[in-house]
């Protein structure tokens, strides 16, 4: 088959390609920019800024089979234009035109963020409703692109979401990087009890979703319309997770604690005064969003994602912590 990745040059987008061309299907990348490391796998690459009609008018995809749109602007602060113009606006424009160019299938790369609100989620389900408000503009806008794309589908057309739950893995340029840092810089206090539970993901395990899922609806499998939350095979104490990565860099583990309310107190505040300054980089210290994310409970049921399309954690926690440390042993040494 023929398939068009967006953000194929991005973390989990290029495990996605890799994928793909094992399963020995032509694969096409589209990214803001060219990204030589795919170019290297032998895989075309097509630069185009989906926020523009105009842009996505001049894409041709006739004679692409499915569409993975995985390219989306991430983070827990930002300018909410910014947001809008990307994950939605960019998200819609690429959803009509694979309609009007008559690609069978369009698989949607989402986030449990667009189900989370203010209370614990434990082992919750798809029927989970979307809140009523949203604490962060990538959530709410990765939400409004969802409810979009899975109403367009039909028989025609089927549509789908993966809702994959902090993606991590060698080469990860955003969660552990971010829990690395903060922790180098002396900003990384534990928020709450310390015993959330919560879902994580492995690159791997993620593309495997969008690669399986791919897979039932070339196999004719009526699963259009539907999301999927998809995670590792069991949830983890976030904290010590966090202090399990931070031992492996040889930093300190996280010693020194905040109550939850507090810090969805000082969230609140830095909110107001980084607006009101206009102040968009760099991120407030801590906004609601994320005391809420490092002290509630967050993680899923699996079972419709694996029941429709044999989804399963290829590679255990474990295991990809193994992988991950020795590539970033690695990565030290070489530049030593």
């Amino acid at each position: 088959m023929k398939v068009l990745v967006t953000g194929g040059g991005g973390f989990l987008g290029t495990h996605i390609i890799k994928q793909l061309l094992s399963d020995g299907h032509q694969v096409v990348s589209l990214s803001r920019n060219i990204y030589p490391h795919i170019e290297e796998l032998g895989v075309s690459s097509l630069s185009c800024d989906l926020s523009k009609a105009d842009d996505v008018n001049h894409l041709d995809l006739e004679g692409f089979d499915a569409v993975i749109h995985t390219a989306a602007l991430a983070g827990v602060w930002g300018d909410k234009l910014k947001y809008e113009n990307i994950n939605f606006v960019g998200s819609i424009n690429l959803l009509k035109k694979a309609q009007e160019d008559k690609v069978r299938y369009f698989i949607y790369t989402s986030s449990p963020s667009v189900v989370f609100g203010k209370e614990d989620l434990q082992a919750a389900n798809e029927d989970l409703a979307y809140p009523n408000y949203y604490y962060t503009d990538y959530a709410r806008t990765k939400a409004m692109a969802e409810k979009e794309i899975l109403k367009a589908s039909c028989d025609d057309f089927m549509t789908l979401s993966i809702r994959p739950h902090l993606i991590w893995g060698p080469e990860d340029p955003h969660l552990i990087p971010r829990i690395l840092s903060k922790a180098k810089e002396g900003k990384l206090k534990r928020v709450g009890d310390g015993e959330n539970l919560v879902d994580i993901i492995y690159v791997e395990n993620a593309a495997f979703a969008h690669v399986q899922a791919l897979k039932a609806l070339f196999a004719g499998k009526r699963i259009g319309g539907n999301a999927y939350f998809v995670g590792q095979e069991r949830p983890v104490n976030l904290w010590q997770f966090i202090n399990e990565i931070l031992a492996a860099h040889k930093l300190d583990t996280v010693k020194d604690s905040i109550s939850f309310k507090m810090a969805f107190r000082l969230g609140y505040v830095f909110e107001i005064l980084y607006r009101f300054l206009g102040i968009i980089k760099p991120e407030p210290p801590m906004t609601r969003f994320i005391a809420l994310q490092l002290a509630k409970n967050h993680y899923f049921s699996h079972d419709k994602a694996k029941n429709d399309f044999n989804y399963y954690p290829m590679i255990s926690i474990e295991e990809g912590l193994k992988r991950t440390f020795q590539a970033s042993l690695r990565k030290s040494s070489s530049t030593v």
